[in-house]
């Protein structure tokens, strides 16, 4: 198992201001690309994910100026491969939502439900296609997931799924649900596993987001036609958790 890094430094209240006008900053921009969602609701998808991927570029671009984190991207050449995928990433931070919708093409998102009504924000992301389970009830989480992920893989959208489940801290691992790879099985649409190490820069609990540069590999095609989802499964995670060391290895 990867150990987690305790060498991050000491916050200052220079890390704290900068990040809470990066806060407000985002806030603001926030609420004025809802508003403009709102206001063009009756318009196709396409503009809805248009002004969606503004606010990712936006709060991306801000992110970079106000607090000094940006990122690089390895592996843009496996996305060009395939023209709809199932994308299984590791789970660490807000930052990933983001930046994902930013970098893929258009996507649905598996997420709860109860997101969905946070003001702005999951009143904008309603609009987004998103796949919205109940996670009181697994079965009927799953059944939706399946039945709505392949209207949505069939729509010609990517299907953004974190397998952990949760937002888990750097150097430590959950199992992998199998809910991604059973989606793939049944639809024998491909999967993109993807890596980074947000959390270290952008911690899941955390207010202060740190200087630095965030690392995200994106890994070749993994195919599923006429395989076990465990299989399928057990390959995502394997090449997810490998990609984690070697961004450990090479910070």
């Amino acid at each position: 198992m990867m150990q987690a890094n305790s060498s991050c430094p000491s916050n200052t209240v220079l890390d704290y201001l900068r990040s809470g006008i990066l806060f407000l900053t985002v806030l603001a921009g926030t609420i004025v690309l809802t508003c403009l969602m709102l206001l063009i609701f009756w318009l196709p998808f396409r503009w809805h994910y248009t002004v969606g991927r503004l606010w990712a570029q936006f709060t991306l671009k801000v992110t970079e100026l106000i607090c000094g984190l940006r990122y690089e991207v390895t592996g843009l050449e496996h996305i060009k491969e395939v023209e709809t995928a199932i994308v299984l990433c590791n789970h660490q931070s807000a930052w990933e939502t983001i930046a994902l919708a930013a970098i893929l093409p258009p996507q649905s998102v598996l997420l709860k439900k109860s997101l969905l009504w946070i003001p702005f924000w999951g009143w904008a992301m309603a609009t987004l296609k998103p796949i919205a389970i109940d996670r009181s009830s697994p079965k009927q989480a799953l059944s939706q997931l399946l039945k709505k992920g392949a209207l949505r893989l069939n729509e010609g959208l990517w299907v953004l799924i974190f397998p952990e489940g949760t937002r888990v801290a750097p150097g430590k691992e959950i199992k992998f649900s199998a809910s991604g790879s059973l989606l793939a099985q049944r639809t024998a649409y491909p999967i993109i596993p993807i890596a980074h190490n947000a959390g270290k820069f952008w911690p899941r609990n955390g207010f202060v987001k740190r200087t630095g540069v965030i690392q995200l590999h994106i890994g070749a095609p993994i195919l599923t036609e006429g395989r076990k989802s465990k299989e399928i499964n057990i390959e995502a995670e394997a090449w997810i958790r490998n990609a984690l060391l070697d961004i450990e290895a090479t910070k």
